[in-house]
C-alpha cells in the first residue's frame, strides 16, 4: 500500500506544498504536540514555511474543515479540542496512530469495528452481489496464498474488508471503508502485527467470506464477531 507521507515527484509544486504543510501542522496537532487552545498566525506560518499568504490561507481552511483549527477573530488561528475533530477522517487517524496516544486510537477503533463488521458480514450475505459473494472468496482466498509477503496480504485484507463494507448494503458502514483501511495499514505500520498471520486468522476470514457466499446471515455475523475476538486480544495486549 502506498505510504501517503511520500509525496510523488509529479504533482505540481503547489500541491506538493500544500500537502507538506497539511501533514506537518495535522500531526503536530493530532499528536498533541501542538495542543488544543495554541494560537497560531498566518504571518507565523508564512515565516516557517516560507509560503505566500494564500498557500496559508488554503492550508488552513482544509485544516479547518477536519475541524482541527478554528478561526477566531482578532485572535487568529486556534487548535480545536480533541472533541470537535473529526476523527473518522482517515488523515486524522493515521496522524493519532503516529502519536504517543496510539493505544487508545487503536481501542477505539477496534470497538468501533467490533460493533460495526458483524453487522455489515450479516448484511453482505443478504445484500451481496453473486460477484461480490466470489470476489469475497477469492480475497480470502488471496490473503492465504500471500502469507508470506506481508504487503500483497495488507492488499487482500483491505480489499476484503473495504468489500465486505460496501456489500453489506448500508451506506453508512460503506462510509467507513477508509477508516477500516486506515486501521489494517495502521496496525502492519506499527509492528501490531504477527510476522506471519495466524492459521485462526486466515481461517475467520475464509468462514466468513463462505457464510457470505451461501447466504448465511447468522453465520457470517458470527463468523465476523469471532473474527474480531484476534484483533481485540492483539490490540489488549499491547497495552
Amino acid at each position: 500500500m502506498q505510504d501517503h507521507t511520500v509525496i510523488e515527484q509529479d504533482r505540481p509544486a503547489a500541491e506538493v506544498m500544500n500537502s507538506r504543510i497539511i501533514e506537518v501542522l495535522g500531526r503536530e496537532i493530532a499528536t498533541g504536540t501542538c495542543g488544543p487552545g495554541t494560537r497560531l498566525t498566518l504571518d507565523g506560518l508564512q515565516e516557517r514555511f516560507a509560503v505566500s499568504r494564500t498557500v496559508v490561507r488554503d492550508c488552513m481552511q482544509i485544516l479547518e474543515a477536519m475541524n482541527l483549527v478554528y478561526s477566531k477573530r482578532r485572535i487568529g488561528i486556534v487548535v480545536q479540542d480533541p472533541v470537535y475533530w473529526n476523527v473518522y477522517d482517515p488523515r486524522i487517524i493515521r496522524w493519532r496512530l503516529s502519536g504517543p496516544g496510539r493505544k487508545t486510537q487503536f481501542r477505539s477503533l477496534t470497538e468501533l469495528r467490533i460493533a460495526v463488521e458483524p453487522l455489515a458480514a450479516a448484511g453482505a450475505a443478504r445484500k451481496a452481489t453473486p460477484e461480490q459473494r466470489e470476489a469475497l472468496v477469492d480475497l480470502a482466498r488471496q490473503m492465504r496464498e500471500s502469507a508470506a509477503d506481508s504487503e500483497a496480504f495488507l492488499a487482500a485484507d483491505i480489499a476484503f474488508h473495504t468489500l465486505l463494507l460496501q456489500a453489506s448494503g448500508n451506506e453508512m458502514f460503506m462510509a467507513l471503508s477508509e477508516v477500516v483501511a486506515e486501521v489494517l495499514s495502521g496496525r502492519t505500520r506499527e509492528n501490531l502485527m504477527p510476522t506471519r498471520p495466524r492459521p485462526e486468522a486466515l481461517d475467520g476470514h475464509e468462514a466468513v467470506a463462505a457464510a457470505v457466499a451461501d447466504r448465511d446471515s447468522a453465520g457470517a455475523r458470527a463468523r465476523m464477531a469471532g473474527l474480531l475476538v484476534e484483533v481485540e486480544e492483539a490490540i489488549l495486549g499491547q497495552e
